[in-house]
């Protein structure tokens, strides 16, 4: 007997589904309020459901796979080719179970609560980041208006705070007021950055796989626990070659007839880890040791952002490589595309 293929369109409240019956060839099309998906599918038998990679679909994917279902997430840009004419749930759902039935499908692998929640500390970091630099500029440039210069860098606050000292005399109460709540906001700012960067301090020393990423020159902290969280299951990637074109570290190609020409970098996928990957390469480059002789010769024939680059490439086949074969890594060791 066939097993069942069922496309689910996500959403918060109201989910689409398409199924095709096995025995009769009927087309079905239903609707499921939130409490009633789970129900459905745990009365039906063992079939393959297959989502769009979204908000909520690892979680999805966990509950059908504890009923006993196989689950495909497919990135919604495959999705979008299938999709007919006007956009709407049942065409969505539609275009998803006709996807996941192509043989040449690439799927996203599905993320264990323990992964999503390192996924979560890093995006936390992350904005809590950016709103710390919107802060401090802010600061710097209206400090700047009252003629006060403060340099960037490290002492960058506690210079700010010096200039705001000063300007207490010449400017109101008020304004002296509000930029020191914006300094004391910043501070609670970095406060809550260094407790985010403390737990995955505190997950590394939990998890062995990424004790063994940290000997990889270049990746750090940041690099080893985004990439263990964001591969998932590392035989999804056939190769280390495919992990990488995964983070858009590969050249774009555009040609016809025989003839192919290479462009910049796709930057396609995982917009925070490529840049992770990208600035430990830099530094490896501009702060580490004496590169060795192969990028010492990439060095000498292609500009110095290349070379970032290619090291950036190498960086995340080697990550590949020690995560799907559970190796050590070994100083001069290069993760072949196989």
């Amino acid at each position: 007997m066939k097993t069942t293929t069922f496309g689910v369109d996500l959403a918060k409240r109201v989910f689409q589904v398409h199924w095709v019956n096995m025995e009769t060839g009927e087309i079905n099309r239903r609707q499921f309020r939130r409490e009633q998906l789970v129900t459905f599918f745990a009365k039906q038998q063992s079939a393959l459901i297959a989502m769009e990679a979204c908000g909520s679909a690892h979680y999805w994917a966990r509950c059908f796979q504890r009923l006993g279902h196989q689950v495909r997430l497919i990135a919604p840009a495959f999705v979008r080719p299938f999709v007919k004419r006007n956009k709407t749930d049942a065409a969505d759902a539609q275009a998803i179970w006709e996807a996941v039935q192509r043989p040449a499908m690439r799927f996203v692998a599905v993320k264990t609560e323990a992964q999503q929640g390192v996924l979560a500390l890093h995006r936390a970091r992350e904005q809590l980041m950016k709103m710390r630099n919107m802060q401090r500029n802010q600061v710097y440039g209206l400090l700047y208006e009252f003629g006060a210069v403060v340099p960037a860098g490290p002492r960058g606050m506690a210079e700010a705070a010096r200039a705001l000292g000063g300007l207490a005399d010449t400017l109101p109460a008020i304004v002296i007021d509000t930029l020191r709540e914006q300094l004391q906001r910043i501070q609670m700012l970095e406060h809550d950055i260094a407790q985010v960067q403390r737990r995955l301090t505190q997950y590394r020393h939990e998890d062995e796989a990424a004790r063994r990423l940290m000997e990889i020159p270049g990746v750090g902290l940041l690099s080893a626990t985004a990439a263990i969280a964001t591969m998932g299951e590392p035989h999804t990637f056939r190769s280390g070659r495919e992990f990488a074109a995964f983070l858009g570290l590969v050249p774009r190609q555009s040609g016809t007839g025989g003839h192919v020409r290479l462009l910049g970098i796709s930057k396609r996928g995982d917009v925070y880890l490529r840049t992770l990957l990208i600035h430990g390469a830099r530094s490896v480059l501009t702060r580490g040791k004496q590169p060795s002789p192969q990028l010492q010769q990439l060095l000498a024939r292609r500009p110095f952002n290349v070379a970032v680059v290619a090291l950036a490439n190498r960086m995340a086949r080697t990550i590949w490589a020690l995560l799907a074969h559970a190796r050590m890594y070994q100083p001069g060791y290069v993760a072949h595309a196989a």
